[in-house]
């Protein structure tokens, strides 16, 4: 599109709805819910290259506390793709970050992150297949306005930085259910299943041990039952990947965890499923 006039700014709600659907296309398998927890958490997160007008590229930069951000749905339309809008529009964005950065990226891109200034932490795995037959557990309950303080701050602990306006949405999925595992009166993890484009994806699953992991995700994908099963996992805790394995699911994707500056010192070996891989 030569001569075309090129612009960004933020997107709107509309455009954000086309960059999840850009997604979607890419096979990334978007939560049907996802933008607008992103968006609770960050008004101006996404962003778009348009050329007369027109949507060409679109990447997402989501801002935390602490000058924190993370990068998704960076993404150019396929017919515009190695003329540079791309590159344009992640060099604007930048510009607009003064924090640590972080990032999961696909395999064939660590690279390129790298040449950036990004280094690579650890490897991610998503695990899928179909929702494994599972019995409840009676310690596992429906997240309430009781469990919220103790959910933050189990939160705050896993992610690294807190997010109370996205956990606000997150927690209270259209399709899908939180929950939250108790015992003796004290919350030891939480979960969150939601629908996806194709099948259920659970994310977060944190806890403070396998056994508590395991008890959230057998009551959890009682809601998947009959249908595909998603779990993202940090390739560092071998406990996460045992209960993936043992559930009968299979690694179908793989990302590198980066960061450009000093990312967050994280537990992981009470990360048992990533909140998503455009988050972090």
């Amino acid at each position: 599109m030569d001569g075309a006039t090129r612009s960004i700014r933020t997107l709107t709600p509309a455009e954000v709805d086309t960059a999840v659907d850009w997604a979607a296309r890419e096979g990334w398998n978007p939560g049907l819910a996802d933008a607008a927890a992103f968006l609770a958490q960050d008004t101006h997160a996404f962003r778009g290259l348009f050329l007369d007008g027109a949507l060409g590229a679109v990447i997402s930069a989501t801002r935390y506390a602490g000058g924190f951000a993370f990068i998704g749905f960076y993404i150019c339309r396929p017919d515009l793709r190695g003329e540079g809008h791309g590159l344009a529009l992640w060099q604007d964005t930048f510009r607009t970050l003064d924090g640590p950065v972080g990032l999961d990226a696909v395999v064939e891109q660590q690279g390129t992150y790298a040449r950036d200034g990004f280094v690579r932490a650890y490897a991610n795995f998503r695990f899928g297949g179909m929702a494994p037959e599972a019995a409840p557990d009676p310690r596992v309950v429906d997240i309430t306005p009781a469990h919220l303080d103790a959910v933050t701050a189990l939160d705050r602990t896993c992610f690294g930085f807190p997010r109370p306006d996205f956990l606000k949405a997150w927690l209270a999925p259209p399709q899908g259910r939180a929950c939250v595992f108790v015992e003796n009166g004290a919350v030891k993890g939480y979960g969150v299943i939601r629908r996806c484009r194709a099948g259920w994806k659970i994310g977060p699953l944190f806890a403070d041990g396998a056994d508590v992991a395991g008890a959230l995700f057998s009551t959890l994908v009682l809601t998947a039952a009959g249908d595909q099963v998603f779990l993202d996992i940090p390739n560092p805790n071998p406990a996460a990947r045992a209960l993936a394995e043992g559930a009968g699911l299979a690694p179908v994707f793989e990302t590198g965890r980066m960061y450009r500056g000093t990312g967050p010192d994280l537990p992981l070996d009470r990360i048992f499923g990533i909140t998503t891989f455009e988050l972090g």
